[in-house]
């Protein structure tokens, strides 16, 4: 059984490692939405910590609970699938309503054009904005955004398909250690992989300077979230 074990615990790593790195679901919303919305670090990584465990808890509380019932490999693997539907109408539904709002804000929010005469009779002019350098006030403010919660659901809702297997074969064998143990190699490896893939291309997207692009930084989040979640729903992602 020791053996086996360690075989299982190397697979469910592996496993949690590949599943999250080829799902860009798991990190591109975190990274967008850190960079349109300007969250510091601190915040992106809590987010994503909990967003990730909420996406692994999901699929354990499931899994266990068909074990325990007595369900078959193919009932938990069939909810799980209709889990999954429902995350990516979900962030479809979500993408497109924050590409709309993205639209609307970059539209108001569009540089124009001031005239001023100085009493010697100078003039000249210069661009403005509506919310410039102060677009980012309300959004930072601690618990004025749902944005983080509606994320938590939807991956809350995300189905962890390669965890349901491998937690098959632990608890058939009785084993409790080797169950908690297979656990926890997959939702390490997969909240540690969505942390580091996250914390990197954030960094790097906040280097970025969009210039006159960046009021439209919402939209652009909003269209990339969306066609994720097209990915996932049409093309199998």
């Amino acid at each position: 059984m020791e053996e086996s074990l360690l075989v299982l615990l190397i697979s469910a790593a592996s496993i949690g490692f590949f599943h999250t790195l080829l799902g860009p679901d798991h990190y591109l919303p975190f990274i967008l939405l850190s960079k349109s919305r300007n969250w510091s670090t601190v915040r992106t990584m809590f987010i994503t910590v909990l967003c990730g465990l909420g996406h692994v808890a999901g699929s354990i509380i499931l899994g266990l609970t068909g074990v325990f019932f007595g369900w078959s490999l193919y009932s938990i693997e069939l909810f799980e699938s209709s889990r999954g539907n429902v995350a990516a109408w979900l962030l479809i539904i979500f993408g497109g309503i924050y590409f709309a709002w993205g639209v609307f804000r970059a539209y108001h929010n569009k540089p124009h054009t001031h005239w001023h005469r100085h009493m010697d009779g100078s003039v000249h002019k210069h661009e403005h904005t509506h919310s410039g350098e102060h677009k980012h006030v309300h959004e930072n403010a601690k618990g004025k955004s749902l944005t983080p919660w509606i994320l938590f659901i939807i991956f809350v809702f995300g189905p962890c398909e390669p965890l349901i297997p491998i937690l098959i074969f632990p608890a058939s064998e009785g084993s409790l250690l080797g169950l908690l143990l297979v656990i926890t190699a997959f939702s390490l490896s997969t909240i540690l992989t969505m942390t580091g893939i996250v914390y990197l291309s954030a960094k790097g997207l906040k280097a970025i300077q969009l210039g006159k692009m960046e009021r439209f930084s919402h939209a652009i989040a909003g269209a990339f979230i969306f066609l994720s979640g097209i990915g996932i729903q049409f093309l199998g992602l």
